[in-house]
């Protein structure tokens, strides 16, 4: 079954259309890399699938469930800057929050869970780590936090918005390394990244996106210039080509 279908979605924020007709389709197992320039709507791609964006066409399936019914199978690691790092809670408690929606509101975390939060922080070299407060620890270890965050609800598809940025090259290896092990555990996993040479290197499948998806394939499918100009925008000979090793 496709772990995540996206048909003719359609975008549009403050009267501008943002995104256009996109079809994608992402399997268990997949490591797809999200990618296009500044604008091209790759941020809103992502929180359209979650729901947290409502579109003015199409649909979002995951696992066959329209997301309504399907957000707890996703999970969803934001840009950094978007978590309240001053917040006075502690590694683990960050992690857990993750699992609210699925505890509710009103009720108390159980064994589960925190067996959950053990788990994801394990996977993620943070539980020597998992009583320090949040604001007291490096970008990596927030970049980490977010990412057990995600995990922590065992999702079958799991999207990333620019996880690299920012990041130490020892931290950028070790989730890279628990990204190609989790969509070889047969996850969906969906990234966006401005990594272009690490993304063709990394990921099975890539995407080429502005505004709508202008090809999708593995990197070996993708060697056309012409679609990475259109991607893009940019010029014939453009030094990016080279760089690729697309002709």
């Amino acid at each position: 079954m496709t772990a995540l279908a996206v048909r003719g979605l359609a975008v549009a924020l403050g009267g501008r259309q943002v995104l256009h007709d996109v079809d994608l389709d992402l399997h268990g197992g997949d490591f797809m890399g999200l990618i296009g320039p500044n604008g091209a709507g790759k941020t809103t791609l992502l929180r359209s699938v979650l729901g947290l964006v409502r579109p003015t066409a199409g649909t979002v399936t995951v696992e066959g469930a329209p997301i309504a019914r399907a957000r707890q199978r996703v999970g969803y690691v934001p840009q950094r800057h978007e978590f309240a790092w001053d917040f006075p809670i502690s590694v683990a408690d960050a992690v857990l929050s993750g699992r609210v929606r699925r505890i509710g509101w009103l009720r108390g975390a159980g064994v589960a869970d925190y067996r959950a939060v053990n788990e994801a922080l394990a996977r993620v070299g943070m539980t020597e780590l998992a009583d320090r407060p949040v604001g007291q620890l490096s970008g990596g270890q927030r970049q980490r936090v977010l990412v057990a965050r995600a995990l922590v609800l065992r999702p079958g598809v799991l999207l990333l918005d620019e996880p690299f940025t920012g990041l130490d090259m020892p931290t950028q290896e070790l989730l890279t390394d628990l990204f190609g092990a989790l969509s070889r555990e047969g996850r969906a996993v969906l990234m966006t990244t401005h990594d272009l040479a690490a993304a063709l290197h990394t990921c099975g499948r890539l995407c080429l996106v502005n505004r709508t998806v202008v090809a999708a394939g593995t990197p070996a499918e993708l060697r056309d210039a012409e679609l990475w100009r259109a991607a893009f925008g940019i010029r014939a000979g453009s030094p990016l080509l080279a760089t690729l090793g697309v002709n």
